[in-house]
């Protein structure tokens, strides 16, 4: 049987191509629509309608990217994926799991909550509240506010006195402040770790002038040291496991004494820099895990055999 797959994408980049390729030369159907274009469809009988799939469901779903929208068009969309999880598509990922991650406030509590190691981190509403926490914090740590949403390292500040607090209408009313790890630099370097099917596909160093290192701002993708990749690798799994992730981006930083903090779980990554300095091709890695997931699903299922009722005997 061919495995029909439907990648989910707001934009026709490489990496989405590429996966595409990779999982049609393993056999599979491939289909390409963004989240915008799928239908709820009460006359389908699923319930959606899905571009490419003729009133069908794909055996699977890819979550590639989710373009900006109003509250409403980002409800429905991740409704859709709510949706298809309900009707037993497995989807990478799910919607629990990119709102988890999207949410940055909601991936700090789920990974202290499972014992992981990550900055302290506080978010609250309101000007007031957040003047309150870097009153306290400030004397012994700078801290770093980001937006809730943001990714790529937009919009993210130092905060080293209570006045480099932004006022309300720049944040949204809304301060997710964590403390910032110092680090010799520049230049600076930190972690992402590519994690897929409870795996550490690949991983890489990234070096910048700017504290702020991510690779499209500039930063430099570099191998990382064999002695780093065990506990590395280790570390990443156990943030995509807590955040219910099929793969992720991880971003880990070292303490000054060593340790490691993990600072984000990234639902949808990009993989364009890590890939210039790995040898595992990262789309082959998604359609193999992908399809073998599917495989297995398929073989335990063909293992089942319902129960025999039996009548019975009278008394």
């Amino acid at each position: 049987m061919i495995p029909r797959i439907l990648i989910v994408s707001d934009m026709s980049d490489a990496r989405s191509q590429g996966l595409a390729t990779r999982l049609a030369q393993r056999g599979a159907f491939v289909a390409t629509a963004p989240l915008a274009a799928i239908a709820f469809d009460t006359g389908s009988a699923s319930g959606l309608a899905i571009p490419g799939f003729d009133g069908g469901l794909p055996d699977a779903v890819i979550v590639r990217s989710i373009a900006a929208g109003s509250f409403e068009a980002i409800t429905r969309r991740l409704g859709v994926l709510h949706a298809l999880g309900r009707l037993s598509v497995p989807v990478w990922n799910s919607a629990q799991a990119i709102e988890r991650c999207v949410d940055k406030s909601m991936t700090t509590f789920l990974l202290e909550n499972a014992g992981l190691p990550t900055p302290p981190t506080f978010c609250v509403e309101g000007f007031a509240a957040a003047e309150e926490i870097a009153s306290r914090e400030l004397p012994r740590t700078p801290l770093v506010l980001k937006p809730l949403f943001g990714a790529q390292g937009r919009g993210i500040r130092l905060i080293r006195e209570l006045a480099d607090l932004p006022p309300p209408e720049e944040v949204n009313d809304v301060y997710y402040l964590q403390h910032y790890i110092p680090r010799a630099g520049p230049p600076f370097r930190d972690f992402r770790v590519f994690v897929c099917a409870g795996k550490a596909v690949a991983m890489m160093s990234r070096r910048g002038e700017d504290w702020i290192t991510n690779v499209n701002r500039g930063a430099a993708p570099e191998q990382v040291s064999a002695q780093s990749e065990t506990a590395l690798a280790k570390l990443a799994v156990a943030a995509a496991a807590a955040v219910g992730a099929d793969f992720a981006g991880v971003d880990i930083i070292p303490a000054p004494d060593g340790a490691l903090l993990v600072l984000e779980v990234n639902s949808m990554p990009a993989w364009s820099g890590l890939q210039s300095v790995v040898a595992v091709n990262i789309a082959d890695a998604i359609a193999d895990a992908l399809l073998r997931f599917l495989a297995d699903t398929a073989e335990a299922a063909s293992t089942v055999r319902p129960h025999r009722l039996v009548a019975p005997a009278n008394s």
